[in-house]
């Protein structure tokens, strides 16, 4: 009865009797992270239309890629699946805002929000006019238009609330309005119980644990000049080395074979080399550095990854879709967006994993990756290796990295670290994790204020989210409410001391 709806990186319900004045029934089914251009029912299987590896990359360069390319020639592909694969993807993790640091006219209402649809939602809420505002938010229960109030809050000059609004609540929209005139952002984050454990699916049965130590590796390039096949400098490697490649090319039968082309491996190791020291991995987290000179912490898997991308065996960042790269660092797979849509302000995690990926790409539409177990690999489909035995590249599309188990990590912007009273710290990925939580510690004979903000946005303002007061020789562990959403987290104290803010996400 309802037609399927992509919009923004989420497949969507959105009901045949939808109008201006019969609003209800839009629902999120997953999240996806192919770029679709068109789909359609076929032969009672879902067939869409992507855009998955181009040539040029138009404005997406960045410098924690290297100076690696595209494609050597554009090529997408169909993509049939089940009519049910849009409810089975990644978590239906969503937000955004009524207003951005605008300006507000007293007993003017914010356009309607979607409001229906997830179990755990909350709004944020930052003031910065002069005076105390009341903030009555409003639902339309029946998608009729009819809104009634259900909620108001006062909020004090500079100050942030966080307001949960439990999955009992009924209404179809929401939509906000202050007394008075003032500047304000109303920011709404909503998301689903986390379904997924941290156990990979079997069809990545074959990938290397992180700690073995043969691996059959290589790097990816889809070769050009309608050649259409995919070329790899395929090599053995351990955790710190590997050896001399060897050229093969998987060819459109699916045929994993050697090739004698000194060329095109010569210009496959030149230019699509993996780059050294693009990150900074410390033991409380990794430090990116992107090329506007902002910094970013992202949180750590297990230790092996450390020696592995220190040695410039694992690709860290990579398009794989027009315009959009993926991000394998430190055993989690983050979708990254081009720098022209906030780059890292805005990435999101997809997966975690413990598995010794050395390169990935998109070729024919499908997902490649690259540090397979030959002795594991045995009797995995998605596993192609050639018949002398020497390579060996796993098979799927980018939407299967959902399944490889939900997001975790464990890390924080500071352990053990000096710090001065009142500058915060780097901001550190808080986002789309499930089970968080934070231990406060430090070094003083007195207590200290912990002070955590909060940045839900990825480009607006930071909110004061709580003040923590650690008594000296004391820990104090803190657990994130189940329905807290927010990007990033960062923290500052009242008194210099030696301090550590270690957070862990389940």
């Amino acid at each position: 009865p309802d037609y399927l709806m992509t919009m923004h990186g989420m497949f969507w319900r959105f009901p045949q009797t939808f109008s201006s004045g019969n609003s209800a029934g839009i629902r999120p089914r997953s999240a996806y992270l192919k770029v679709l251009g068109d789909y359609t029912r076929w032969n009672d299987q879902l067939v869409f239309g992507s855009d998955d590896a181009a040539r040029l990359e138009f404005l997406n360069k960045r410098k924690i890629k290297g100076s690696i390319g595209g494609a050597g020639q554009s090529n997408s592909n169909l993509w049939f699946t089940s009519l049910n694969q849009p409810d089975n993807l990644g978590p239906t993790t969503a937000e955004g805002s009524v207003w951005l640091n605008e300006t507000v006219k007293a007993a003017e209402y914010s356009e309607p929000f979607l409001f229906a649809g997830w179990d755990r939602r909350s709004a944020w809420i930052h003031h910065t006019g002069q005076q105390a505002v009341t903030i009555t938010f409003e639902t339309d229960i029946a998608g009729n238009g009819q809104f009634k109030p259900f909620r108001s809050v006062t909020v004090k000059p500079g100050e942030s609330l966080e307001i949960s609004f439990p999955g009992s609540e009924p209404g179809e929209w929401i939509r906000a309005v202050s007394n008075l005139a003032t500047t304000l952002t109303i920011q709404f984050t909503y998301t689903d119980s986390e379904l997924r454990n941290k156990r990979p699916d079997e069809l990545f049965k074959g990938l290397a644990n992180i700690n073995s130590e043969k691996v059959q590796s290589g790097l990816l390039y889809p070769l050009g000049n309608n050649r259409r096949t995919l070329g790899i400098a395929a090599y053995s490697q351990t955790n710190t080395t590997k050896s001399i490649p060897e050229y093969y090319e998987l060819n459109q039968d699916m045929k994993l074979q050697p090739v004698h082309d000194p060329s095109t491996l010569k210009f496959i190791q030149d230019k699509y080399a993996i780059p050294k020291q693009v990150v900074t991995i410390n033991e409380s987290s990794v430090l990116v550095v992107d090329d506007a000179g902002r910094r970013w912490r992202l949180p750590l898997g297990e230790s092996a990854f450390t020696g592995q991308t220190n040695a410039g065996l694992s690709r860290i960042a990579r398009e794989v879709a027009t315009e959009r790269d993926l991000l394998n660092l430190h055993g989690t797979f983050y979708e990254l967006p081009a720098e022209n849509a906030d780059g890292f302000a805005k990435v999101r995690p997809i997966a975690s994993h413990s598995y010794q990926i050395s390169d990935f790409a998109s070729y024919r539409g499908m997902m490649i990756l690259t540090g397979i177990d030959p002795k594991a690999a045995v009797n995995n489909p998605q596993i192609i290796r050639s018949e002398d035995g020497k390579a060996g590249v796993w098979v799927g599309v980018i939407d299967d990295l959902w399944k490889l188990g939900k997001p975790v990590g464990k890390g924080g912007p500071w352990k053990d670290a000096d710090v001065q009273a009142g500058i915060p710290s780097d901001p550190y990925l808080i986002g789309f994790y499930d089970k968080k939580q934070v231990s406060l510690s430090h070094d003083l004979k007195e207590s200290v204020s912990f002070l955590m903000e909060v940045e839900p946005v990825g480009h607006g303002p930071w909110m004061r989210y709580k003040e923590v007061i650690v008594a000296p020789g004391k820990t104090v562990n803190f657990t994130f409410p189940a329905d807290f959403q927010a990007k990033w987290i960062r923290f500052s104290t009242n008194k210099a001391a030696r301090v550590t803010t270690w957070l862990t996400y389940q």
